[in-house]
Order: C-alpha cells, then sequence, then structure tokens
C-alpha cells in the first residue's frame, strides 16, 4: 500500500455557526481521538493535512483562521488540535476537501495513495471529501470514532455510505497506527 496522509476536516472552528449548538457536543467526544491520532501520526511520520473551511473570510489565511479559533469561546476544541510546524493546510470554500483546492496536487507530490480523514462533519464534508477522494482512486479510511456529527442518525447513514458505496475502511481509530 501506497503512501499514508491523515486529513483532518475542519477541526480549526469558531462554531460560531447556525449548527454549532447540535455539533458541539459531538465536537467534544471527537477532539481527544483526533489529538491522539495526530499525536500517533506524527509519531510515525505520517503527513498531517488540515484542510478547513475560510468561512467566508477570503482575505484570511490559516494563520488567522488559527487565531480567530484560539480567541473564540471554544478555544479549548482547537488548542488540542493546533497544527504543528510540519503541518500542512490548505483552505477550502465548500463541503469536499478536494473542491478547488491544491489538495490532489498537494497528496500527488507527497505520493501519497492512501487517506485518513477526520473531523467534522460526517454527513457533510467527510461525506463528501469521501465521494470525492474514491473518485480520485485514494483508499479511504474514517474512524467513525474521530469524526464529529450535527445529526447521529445521519453520520451513521454516511458511515455506511463511505464505506459500501465508496469502499471506505470504517474503522476504530485504535486501530491506526499502534
Amino acid at each position: 500500500m501506497g503512501k499514508t496522509a491523515l486529513i483532518v476536516i475542519d477541526m480549526i472552528n469558531t462554531y460560531d455557526h447556525p449548527d454549532a449548538e447540535l455539533l458541539l457536543p459531538s465536537a467534544e467526544s471527537v477532539v481527544p481521538v483526533v489529538a491522539d491520532l495526530l499525536e500517533r501520526a506524527r509519531r510515525r511520520g505520517v503527513p498531517v493535512i488540515y484542510v478547513n473551511d475560510n468561512f467566508g473570510e477570503w482575505r484570511s489565511h490559516h494563520g488567522e483562521l488559527l487565531d480567530k479559533a484560539l480567541s473564540g469561546p471554544h478555544a479549548h476544541l482547537v488548542e488540542p488540535l493546533r497544527p504543528d510546524d510540519s503541518s500542512l493546510f490548505v483552505v477550502k470554500a465548500r463541503h469536499s476537501v478536494f473542491f478547488e483546492t491544491p489538495l490532489a496536487y498537494l497528496l500527488g507530490q507527497q505520493d501519497v495513495e492512501r487517506l485518513v480523514l477526520c473531523g467534522q462533519v460526517t454527513e457533510q464534508c467527510v461525506l463528501y471529501s469521501s465521494l470525492d477522494a474514491h473518485i480520485r482512486h485514494f483508499d479511504v479510511t474514517v474512524p467513525r470514532d474521530a469524526v464529529a456529527h450535527i445529526h447521529a442518525d445521519l453520520a451513521d447513514a454516511a458511515l455506511r455510505m463511505m464505506e459500501r458505496n465508496m469502499g471506505a475502511h470504517v474503522c476504530d481509530s485504535r486501530e491506526l497506527w499502534n
């Protein structure tokens, strides 16, 4: 199997959007799991790529997005997931990590063939990113305990769709990099 990258989706977040109240309980439970995945991936030399919504801030870059999230009321959800100096960062404007971003090019430059998707929101950005990864012929793994949801029933359906329709390996995060 080819090189793997950990993709952290939309976790640099201020949580001041319409669905935030529904998302926050799931995000609270996922943050420690994602932090653990980050630690294990970094220890093994697995590239970590944050792909994050720009929240309509067209003049911002990743440092400004991070600073804004860390200065907000939910900084405790961002601090444990802070990018380190080796992390890569891609800003996106829509749901998929691939839509109108340089991610596919970056992954090609890194010789990545397998993506581990974690972050939020399972039934939205993670699902669409998994589909776009699948149609680009990447192997996809989604640790079910490392993705946050707004609606649990839709998240369960999304995970089933990723597994059945896109060939994603849906697993527990402890199966990765132990």
